[in-house]
């Protein structure tokens, strides 16, 4: 039973939006813990949430972070349920250095690697 049957009814919709939407939720998550030098998380949020037409939410995002979407792994699955904690490639248990900007500076500083890692990876997570 899918815990979110709008978010894939919305995929087949609009496609690109949702990930962004979805991205938006989970990174306003991390990006609430980033210290306040940091504008460039910020941005990339602010961004994110302007594209989704909707403001980010922590509790949302934790929410997607951690729940299955149509594939058989979760966000959770290799970075972790902790995001401030490094992770592991579920595959390939290749190491994956903290997700949220708090606890890894180099995490969402430059948009160009958030576009190429959010379509990989939600690929893999959502399909």
């Amino acid at each position: 039973m899918n815990p979110h049957p709008d978010i894939h009814t919305l995929c087949r919709r609009c496609r690109r939006p949702l990930w962004r939407l979805l991205c938006a939720g989970w990174a306003g998550l991390l990006v609430a813990a980033t210290p306040a030098q940091a504008d460039s998380p910020a941005q990339i949020l602010a961004a994110y949430s302007a594209s989704a037409g909707t403001p980010a939410a922590a509790t949302r995002g934790q929410q997607f972070f951690n729940a299955p979407h149509g594939r058989d792994w979760q966000c959770a699955s290799c970075h972790g349920a902790v995001p401030v904690q490094a992770g592991k490639h579920a595959a390939t248990a290749k190491p994956i250095a903290a997700l949220a900007p708090a606890a890894n500076s180099q995490r969402f500083s430059d948009p160009a690697k958030v576009e190429k890692w959010f379509r990989r990876n939600c690929n893999d997570v959502v399909g």
